[in-house]
């Protein structure tokens, strides 16, 4: 292999490969790197076996071939480069990288021992990056942490006709996010929902790098079994391409529908960045896990936030409306809340109320059901 490249684009090609190599491995392969060169174009390809990732770009090619060298110090020896071109040649089982006068030398691995990547499913339609990179933030901080449930640690996407939702719980939270999609062409399998359970850290990662890609290409096969295969998302800006394939998860989210209707509910209506500062602000008397309290009074048209007890209390007051009960108390863990309160865009923020100790719902946008966030709210000792 011989290849000429210019720092930048080697140094992000790099970059975003190596976000799929774990952070620790007894097997020096999976912490490899693998640099495939073909005319005019240089791919640079990484995996932990649960998620790969591969960047492409424009380059030299005076000689094809791939390498396979240890992830970490190339992405260590493209950080220091200096600017300009950069000669990347194979000699035997070494290759060496040089760029204005310096040159670093790196040992090869193996080809034969690193693990086959999983197979590329088809483009199954697009979605703008940004829109997705926002929803996909909204719903994964509802996502659980605990791996022995690993199907609450997924972000689930459903497909049908031009909408796509994605919904995340770890049965104390519950959040919903739809948004518009461009399905694939009429026809096939086209008109039928497909719902897959991907990972929600590497998810987000994934969306937030591919943010600014524009329309983002989904890869997916909708014959798929249930955990099976993989599912892939794919953008580029100017010469650059990448690419992550996400592993499924198994199964799907208990539904939401019933757990959204809150019958008899009251209704409330506050600004959610301001009710979100004060928040933040009383939380800081709230030890271990003592609950923020919110306040709604019909009568005063306002909402009062607080937190604490004894002497060691704060408290704010907030202009809010409430409709279909004179007052209604409720309280939160003041972290779930702030977690909720922060993922939502819009100054408006709607709340069905049924009570203490019982589900609470935040929305907003259109019909208040653009993004949804359900949370249980704590009882609450007088």
């Amino acid at each position: 292999m011989d290849i000429r490249i210019t720092r930048a684009e080697l140094a992000e090609a790099v970059a975003w490969a190596a976000r799929a190599l774990p952070g620790r491995t007894p097997v020096p392969v999976l912490g490899a790197l693998l640099l495939t060169a073909e005319p005019g174009r240089l791919a640079v390809s990484g995996s932990d076996l649960e998620t790969s990732a591969r960047a492409g770009a424009d380059a030299e090619v005076a000689v094809a071939g791939r390498v396979l060298v240890p992830g970490r110090r190339l992405l260590d020896i493209c950080r220091v480069l200096p600017d300009g071109p950069v000669s990347c040649v194979r000699e035997g089982n070494r290759l060496t990288v040089e760029a204005g006068g310096t040159r670093f030398g790196l040992s090869t691995l193996p080809y034969e021992e690193y693990p086959a990547p999983p197979a590329t499913p088809p483009v199954y339609g697009e979605v703008d990056a940004a829109a997705f990179a926002t929803a996909v933030g909204q719903v994964a901080v509802a996502a659980g942490r605990d791996d022995t449930l690993p199907m609450l640690t997924g972000v689930q996407l459903r497909l049908e006709g031009e909408e796509m939702t994605l919904s995340a719980s770890d049965r104390y939270r519950y959040a919903v996010r739809r948004l518009p999609w461009q399905p694939p062409a009429a026809g096939g399998r086209a008109g039928e929902a497909v719902e897959v359970l991907l990972p929600a850290r590497r998810l987000a990662e994934v969306a937030r790098a591919l943010g600014r890609c524009g329309m983002l290409r989904l890869l997916l096969d909708p014959g798929a079994a249930d955990g099976a295969g993989a599912v892939g998302f794919e953008g580029g800006l100017g010469g650059r391409s990448t690419r992550a394939l996400l592993r499924r998860l198994e199964g799907r989210l208990p539904g939401y529908g019933s757990l959204f209707e809150l019958a008899g509910a009251a209704v409330a209506g506050a600004e959610c960045g301001a009710l979100a500062e004060a928040v933040r602000r009383v939380a800081v008397v709230a030890d271990g896990h003592s609950p923020v309290r919110l306040d709604f009074s019909a009568a005063e048209d306002s909402l009062l936030v607080r937190a604490g007890y004894g002497d060691d209390v704060a408290a704010q007051r907030l202009p809010a409306v409430l409709r279909g009960a004179e007052e209604v108390s409720v309280a939160f863990n003041p972290a779930y809340l702030l977690d909720a309160l922060n993922s939502f865009e819009g100054p408006e923020l709607r709340l069905e109320l049924l009570g203490s100790g019982q589900r609470v719902l935040l929305g907003s946008g259109a019909g208040h059901s653009l993004h949804r966030h359900l949370l249980m709210s704590v009882k609450q000792l007088v």
